[in-house]
């Protein structure tokens, strides 16, 4: 049998954080994961560049039952924290779009700097090693390993979500939570391509691979980014992004002609030389063959001459290139999807700790937490943030 102050489950971005940061502040500290590589998630996110942080962490980017819950721990480890520890690693990185950071080089040197932070100032990391369940007796935690009984004062679960089940992602935290009689907020795939059926399909799936700066809005919510047209559907970061607040049965507007006049673009083609096809005109403002989708959807003739049309026409055209709207049947699912949506409900723990209210000792943080942020580096930062708190209260 094992004895330690603190153990964690899962060896990824937020248990790791969380690690480090207890054994630096004299913890014993172990880590076990079921998997044989740590940090698996990061080595694969953003296309092996790892997106590790956005530099804005509004709470209008995160969604929970309470968006608020997560400000707590963003606001006492920041994006500018983190930036500072990657820049100690000597780890080169630029800034993309709206505030999201990624490594000049790969995702693994983030991994390295986090394993080696772990086990530098004195963590124990297991991987490989299966957890069959845990107890609590006599105010300790008793886990139940492949590699024998682990007995700790503390326990920080940081096992994630159920997104990407083939690098090892399983609802274990759910389970474990709702074994404390902690609830758990309904979970979903998010941050996910969307899909359609056959009908709908049929209309988009000649335009699989074109690829257009859109605006996808789901409710009161839309996001300006690009939307990728795929053989099931549609997918890109505007359809990620939208999928979040998705909900079956729910309609999708598309403006597929972001930041563009349509209407008056088309009535300037048409004075400037209108003998030109509709399809010709439309092929200026946007790809040919979103071009057909949206004559197709207006009810009109490819070929029929942009001359002949009045304004009633070329402004139902615009209206419709501007405002497409689609009926998703379902997402990819968690097989795709970056992260899940919901998960330990944020009312049964105490924000600055990240610890359970009705179980002393027994902390939850990172993915398996009802906080889930935009893409582009929001989930990342949740992870350092909450993994940072907890492993200051352990």
């Amino acid at each position: 049998m094992e004895r330690c102050d603190v153990l964690i489950l899962g060896a990824g971005a937020a248990g790791l954080f969380a690690a480090a940061e207890a054994a630096r502040r004299g913890r014993r500290v172990v880590v076990i994961d079921h998997v044989d590589r740590p940090g698996e998630k990061i080595r694969i996110s953003g296309g092996g560049r790892c997106n590790f942080t956005n530099l804005s962490t509004a709470p209008d980017r995160f969604l929970s039952r309470n968006p608020r819950f997560a400000l707590s721990a963003l606001r006492r480890f920041t994006p500018a924290d983190f930036i500072a520890r990657v820049d100690a690693a000597g780890i080169a990185w630029h800034e993309k779009t709206a505030g999201q950071l990624f490594c000049d080089g790969r995702a693994s040197q983030i991994v390295d700097m986090l394993v080696g932070g772990a086990t530098a100032a004195g963590a124990r990391l297991v991987t490989g090693c299966a957890v069959d369940g845990v107890t609590r007796e006599g105010g300790l935690f008793r886990t139940a390993t492949a590699r024998g009984i682990v007995e700790s004062d503390r326990l920080v679960v940081a096992t994630g979500g159920k997104s990407i089940p083939k690098i090892g992602a399983t609802g274990f935290g759910y389970r474990l939570a709702e074994q404390f009689g902690i609830p758990v907020v309904e979970t979903r795939p998010a941050l996910v391509p969307l899909t359609f059926a056959e009908q709908e399909l049929a209309r988009l799936k000649p335009l699989s691979g074109v690829a257009v700066e859109a605006r996808v809005g789901c409710g009161r919510t839309g996001f300006d980014e690009a939307l990728l047209f795929t053989h099931r559907g549609l997918s890109g970061p505007a359809i990620l992004q939208v999928s979040s607040y998705w909900r079956e049965g729910q309609a999708i507007t598309v403006d597929l002609a972001r930041g563009q006049d349509a209407g008056a673009a088309l009535r300037q083609m048409r004075q400037a030389g209108g003998r030109v096809a509709l399809a010709t005109a439309m092929a200026r403002l946007v790809p040919e063959k979103v071009a057909g989708l949206v004559l197709d959807a207006a009810g009109l003739d490819p070929s029929a001459r942009l001359a002949d049309q009045g304004n009633a026409v070329l402004d139902r055209l615009a209206a419709v290139l501007h405002g497409m709207e689609l009926k998703p049947v379902g997402t990819e699912g968690y097989r795709t999807a970056e992260v899940t949506l919901g998960g330990v409900d944020t009312d049964a723990l105490d924000a600055r700790t990240m610890e359970a209210k009705a179980v002393p000792g027994l902390h939850f943080v990172g993915e398996v937490v009802d906080v889930t942020g935009w893409l582009g580096g929001y989930n990342f930062q949740w992870a350092w943030s909450s993994g940072w708190a907890a492993g200051q209260a352990v």
